[in-house]
């Protein structure tokens, strides 16, 4: 008797990769990302005018170039592993993963506006500002969220081997 062989692969289309919009005024593409993520109910002017006022804080507070800081912050912040859970058997694992590069950079501008809107300061540029300036001397709540997920994949690295 003859086996056929199943084809699981999907009949859709892969869907075409987006081309990133380019921010006019510092050429970065995280920008524009960072200016989406802080927008609410559409208001993107506003979000444009906290960002920008934020780096210009940056500016005028070091003399280095305000979107090297801005990226070197990003970096710092961007985690390499992660946890994902997993269920074996009927128990839950929480099993360490690398982390893709769009990812770690989705997940560190999530990490850095969190922290900045938990942040006590008066408005939300300078709530950023300090956040970004903190993350670039690596340290504040951005920074902790990614050393404790590094920590959480290092504890459960006993699980690895369950990694899919």
């Amino acid at each position: 008797m003859e086996q056929k062989k199943v084809n699981k692969m999907s009949r859709k289309k892969k869907a075409p990769k987006k081309i990133p919009i380019v921010d006019p005024k510092f050429k970065s593409t995280v920008i524009p990302k960072l200016i989406n993520s802080i927008m609410y109910d559409g208001k993107k002017t506003i979000a444009e005018k906290i960002i920008y006022d934020a780096i210009d804080k940056i500016k005028s507070k070091t003399k280095d170039e305000p979107i090297d800081i801005f990226n070197q912050a990003i970096n710092n912040i961007k985690p390499t592993v992660e946890v994902r859970s997993r269920r074996v058997g009927g128990a839950t694992y929480q099993v360490p993963v690398e982390v893709k590069s769009k990812r770690s950079q989705a997940l560190a501008l999530r990490w850095l506006i969190d922290a900045s809107r938990k942040r006590k300061d008066k408005n939300m540029s300078d709530k950023i500002f300090n956040e970004i300036y903190d993350a670039y001397q690596n340290r504040g709540s951005a920074i902790k969220k990614k050393e404790d997920t590094h920590k959480m994949a290092e504890s459960n690295k006993a699980f690895a081997h369950f990694r899919w």
